[in-house]
């Protein structure tokens, strides 16, 4: 009988992609992701130590294509716009791991890689101190925020249709706005999105820095 092949963290983790995509994150589990390799479920135990293990090497698999050597002389916050936007295509590919992101905030090298880029950037943007981790938690909220709502409750989805046509006579500020955003698209509502909150940490970042002054 032929020894069985050795598996990589590469394998695996696209194993376990292919059964995310197919079936939703709840249907990951040692045994699917074994069976989807052709493997026993005891033999994935050598490469992977429980479930937990292998959702963080789902998350690395998906953020590996983030490219977080950005232009150095782009203004800080065309930088910030250009990693953003890469994490969104990227988790775009994949939206059911979303909530894997903040799962795994801590342990994931994938998001603490991206976090490290986006803090490179504030820091040279002049951002520091108290500063910088509010900036960082604004940035990670409106993102997180973000791919909830565009996976999650998407405005051409079944949601904004419902409010679109709720009465105009109880609702009417509510069904306007519904009827814009279904013709708004991901990409116009992600670029809206962000530019007011990197006009708002632009803000801080002055007022901060006149008072220094």
């Amino acid at each position: 009988m032929p020894r069985p092949r050795s598996l990589t963290p590469g394998d695996i983790a696209t194993a376990a992609l292919q059964v995310i995509d197919r079936d939703g994150l709840a249907a990951l589990s040692m045994r699917t992701v074994a069976t989807e390799l052709g493997a026993g479920t005891m033999s994935l135990y050598r490469y992977v130590k429980d479930r937990e293990a292998l959702e963080q090497l789902v998350v690395d698999q998906v953020l590996a294509s983030v490219d977080t050597e950005l232009i150095p002389r782009a203004p800080w916050n065309q930088q910030i716009t250009q990693l953003a936007e890469c994490m969104r295509v990227a988790v775009g590919a994949h939206p059911s791991i979303v909530p894997l992101l903040t799962l795994h905030r801590h342990a994931s090298h994938g998001v603490k890689r991206c976090a490290e880029a986006f803090l490179m950037i504030l820091t040279e943007g002049g951002f520091a101190d108290e500063q910088r981790v509010i900036a960082l938690r604004t940035l990670v909220s409106y993102l997180s925020g973000l791919f909830q709502a565009q996976h999650v409750g998407p405005l051409d989805g079944a949601g904004t249709q419902a409010m679109a046509e709720l009465s105009g006579n109880q609702y009417p500020l509510l069904s306007a706005t519904a009827r814009v955003a279904q013709r708004l698209g991901p990409d116009r509502e992600f670029r809206g999105g962000i530019a007011i909150v990197l006009q708002g940490l632009e803000c801080m970042r002055r007022k901060n820095h006149s008072e220094e002054s």
